[in-house]
């Protein structure tokens, strides 16, 4: 008797199994690959950095700004420069007329000590000027400081040499490299912050300062961890998963249960649920959560990739299976789904007949044990 319910519960588990693979496998046409604009990453075992986030600001770095002044008293008479435009070291920026009695009055040309940015203009043209006078400030911000406002309990995992993926809103999704070069000189009481300054290059000199910037500083790397891009992964922090490509259909993706650990701002660790060398969907695949079933049934990919006809619910058609179709076909009742109910109103059966020779047979028992009153 036992037997025969251990062999009944197998098989309401193994439809059950069959069913629910049906429904995690969403099969897409060309077209829906395309419009969900589906792409997807290999799994890898690669390098993983534990990180910790922080806020702060792309700053210039002080010895790399420098003013024009005239060395004596006059009048602008020339300007050759507009503010926010790149000049180069001895450009000829301004021309100032003397004070002194000639004719002409003599003049003298003011020059760019530095290339860089022309930062800020005080000069107009035919104004006055005095040596004291600062006319115009230059900054050369081919490399620039990005300076993070870390919390204290986090400044004795950090120190001269550490690095940082600092990311710049204004500037798009582009994602910059910087070393850390020291600590502020004070902390900000009412945040619990320290500054931590790094050095980072500038190409197109396109980072300005005060612009807004975020950082995922590096505190440690660990080796041969399996990662994939958090941009794959998906559902709630209790039941996490991602869609892998099948091995075998095209425009097939499985929704695979992952376990994860450990998260980056760009990669997040699996712990369990998928592996090396299989390929995760990384574009599209928070649209493939709203995909259903997909365009095309997997019975439909299934017997176009294998060349031969299969069940509705993705088996093979086997002999078995195609009589039972052939009975269903004939007055047989067909399940909600498109599949045979025969299967599940031969198990019911066979179950409730078990459960009734059970009870008769506990029933049988207790007549027997019962006691004689002679």
């Amino acid at each position: 008797m036992k037997i025969l319910l251990y062999v009944c519960y197998s098989l309401l588990l193994a439809i059950s199994i069959s069913r629910a693979a049906d429904s995690n496998t969403i099969v897409l046409d060309d077209i829906g690959v395309k419009n969900l604009r589906i792409e997807t990453v290999v799994v890898e075992e690669t390098d993983f950095e534990e990180t910790a986030f922080a806020l702060g600001r792309i700053d210039e770095i002080p010895e790399n700004h420098a003013v024009v002044s005239s060395r004596i008293s006059g009048r602008v008479m020339g300007l050759d420069f507009k503010e926010g435009e790149t000049v180069e070291k001895g450009q000829v920026l301004v021309v100032v007329e003397s004070r002194h009695v000639g004719d002409p009055p003599p003049s003298i040309k003011l020059m760019a000590p530095m290339g860089g940015l022309v930062v800020a203009s005080h000069v107009r043209l035919g104004e006055p000027v005095e040596p004291d006078k600062a006319l115009l400030d230059i900054s050369d911000l081919t490399e620039v400081f990005a300076i993070a406002r870390v919390p204290e309990s986090q400044i004795a995992m950090l120190k001269p040499g550490s690095n940082a993926h600092i990311h710049v809103p204004a500037l798009g999704e582009q994602s910059f490299e910087g070393e850390m070069i020291r600590f502020g000189s004070r902390a900000d009481r009412e945040s619990g912050t320290v500054d931590a300054v790094f050095k980072l290059p500038n190409p197109g000199m396109r980072m300005r300062p005060n612009m807004r910037a975020e950082f995922s500083i590096v505190l440690s790397r660990r080796e041969n961890v399996m990662a994939v891009p958090r941009v794959a992964l998906q559902g709630e922090p209790s039941n996490r998963f991602v869609y892998v490509r099948h091995f075998d259909l095209k425009n097939a993706f499985i929704k695979a249960p992952v376990q994860v650990g450990a998260m980056n701002d760009r990669m997040v660790e699996i712990v369990s649920g998928i592996f090396p060398a299989d390929e995760v969907v990384t574009r599209g695949a928070y649209s493939l959560s709203f995909a259903g079933g997909g365009s095309v049934s997997l019975k439909e990919a299934l017997d176009a990739a294998h060349g031969h006809e299969h069940a509705e619910d993705g088996g093979e058609l086997t002999p078995e299976k195609k009589a039972e179709i052939a009975a269903v076909n004939n007055g047989g009742k067909v399940d909600a789904d498109g599949g045979s109910g025969s299967s599940w109103m031969y198990v019911s059966g066979v179950l409730f007949i078990l459960l009734l020779g059970s009870l008769i047979t506990k029933k049988r028992g207790a007549s027997y044990h019962q006691p004689n009153d002679c």
